[in-house]
């Protein structure tokens, strides 16, 4: 292994940013309040996401595939000799990460590299996770730690080595002589068009989409970005297809075998569990079509290692950063035009 000088800036933390989920069915209604602050969706529709929990017990399986992701990135910076502790904290629900954060200003702590688990560049996705940061850091105070965010990831070669390896291993699941026929539907989390419109998202994810595809050998035409988990008012436009709509698309044009791929997301929590593994399954199901669901990057090796070099490149002075495709790697610091705040429109009421 390369030597690497970890001197170069400071640190005394790796501090994992994560979205949060509840682990008690008494928890679910506080969580998704929590989630919702601010935001102009209907009681209803948070009282039906609640549902979908409900289902499996209250419980996200989030926070444990969270645990699981630090158990692996800890033998990850061990292997790289990277002496750091790994922190956790969550958006919206514990360990929150103004506890986190006071935790580490009582330790000491000072500076730590943010590891936010998500791939893509968005309001959502990637300016709302530095704003819950530093309203953090506003409550802590003076002794709060600095917090350095690494780079977005969807062209880094491993990433995409991680999700070519899950694609190739549902497709293998088809008998030989069907996979010729099998269609990819890569799916990730919709957002607002108006958000859409003022950031990378949507070009991001297709550029995944574009090199896990050569990466696995599936054709241009044999694979479709489409959307799931889609709020907010009925009105407004989100991005598309929806991924049942997508199903019923291509199940009219022919396609009989269809691999469902959640590129969007980096594990199987429960949003990727109910729409797809539930909706979307059961969609697939009334039409006859065989479906197979690839799993997310999780704990994948190549996923983990990728991070272990994210956080490597944050504590050197080499400005060699990775990136495969039409794009170059993203910056360490994000502009401060990146990735604006969606305009919020005032909640109608009924006359």
């Amino acid at each position: 292994m390369a030597t690497v000088n970890y001197d170069a800036v400071n640190y005394d933390a790796v501090l994992i940013i994560g979205f949060g989920g509840p682990e008690r069915r008494e928890d679910v209604i506080p969580f998704l309040e929590n989630v919702l602050r601010g935001r102009n969706v209907p009681r209803e529709r948070m009282l039906a996401v609640a549902e979908h929990y409900y289902q499996f017990g209250g419980k996200s399986p989030i926070n444990d595939q969270v645990r699981e992701l630090i158990n692996a990135l800890r033998i990850e910076l061990d292997r790289r000799e990277i002496d750091l502790p790994i922190e956790w904290g969550n958006r919206n629900w514990h360990p929150m990460l103004t506890d986190t954060l006071q935790d580490m200003a009582d330790a000491g702590k000072r500076r730590a590299i943010g590891l936010v688990l998500a791939a893509y560049s968005s309001y959502s996705s990637c300016r709302q996770y530095r704003e819950n940061v530093e309203a953090a850091v506003e409550h802590v105070g003076a002794n709060a730690p600095v917090i350095d965010k690494i780079r977005v990831f969807y062209n880094h070669p491993d990433f995409i080595a991680a999700n070519a390896d899950h694609l190739r291993q549902a497709v293998e699941q088809f008998s030989q002589e069907r996979r010729g026929n099998v269609h990819v539907a890569y799916t990730a989390h919709s957002i607002p068009a108006s958000m859409a419109n003022s950031c990378d998202y949507e070009q991001q994810l297709l550029e995944s989409c574009r090199l896990v595809s050569e990466a696995s050998g599936i054709a241009g035409d044999h694979w479709k970005l489409a959307y799931q988990s889609r709020s907010g008012r009925p009105q407004d436009p989100w991005l598309e297809p929806d991924i049942c709509d997508h199903l019923r698309k291509v199940n009219e044009e022919g396609v009989n075998e269809v691999v469902v791929h959640p590129i969007g997301f980096l594990s199987d929590h429960l949003e990727v569990l109910y729409d797809l593994d539930e909706e979307a399954q059961q969609a697939a199901n009334t039409m006859g079509m065989q479906m197979m669901r690839a799993a997310t990057v999780g704990t994948h090796p190549a996923f983990v290692s990728m991070l272990g070099e994210l956080i490597a490149e944050r504590l050197s002075e080499s400005s060699e950063r990775r990136a495969i495709g039409q794009y170059k790697a993203g910056p360490d610091i994000c502009p401060l035009d990146c990735c604006p705040a969606p305009i919020r429109r005032p909640p109608q009421t009924q006359s």
